[in-house]
């Protein structure tokens, strides 16, 4: 039976997670993207909580204009600074089963670019 776009993007999604390695000191910067949004969120597997938080439904990025891959950058320059600003350097990216391109690779680049080590 062929699988969904949805169950190829679950089973690539576990296979992934199995291969992370987070430590109390590196947190999981995990991605979810929909159609027109794109979500990011650093997470301490440890206690199982999500620190810093961040979308293109924020506040500060709510007036912003442009593409879609253009609102990824400012997604990740955000989540970039706040985990800066809370003490947060390295991290382990979780692309959360999607492929690392457009979007998810903006978004990556933009967080390394400011500050933030994977």
């Amino acid at each position: 039976m062929a699988l969904n776009k949805i169950e190829k993007r679950e089973r690539l999604k576990h296979r992934i997670k199995k291969s992370l390695k987070t430590t109390t000191k590196q947190h999981r910067l995990s991605v979810y993207k929909s159609n027109s949004e794109i979500y990011a969120q650093i997470v301490l597997d440890a206690e199982g909580k999500t620190i810093i938080a961040a979308g293109t439904n924020d506040k500060s990025l709510k007036s912003a204009k442009g593409t879609k891959t253009e609102k990824a950058k400012l997604v990740g320059k955000l989540i970039a600074e706040r985990a800066v600003a809370a003490g947060i350097s390295e991290i382990v990216f979780d692309r959360n089963g999607f492929i690392y391109h457009g979007r998810i690779k903006a978004l990556a680049d933009a967080a390394r670019e400011n500050g933030l080590k994977f």
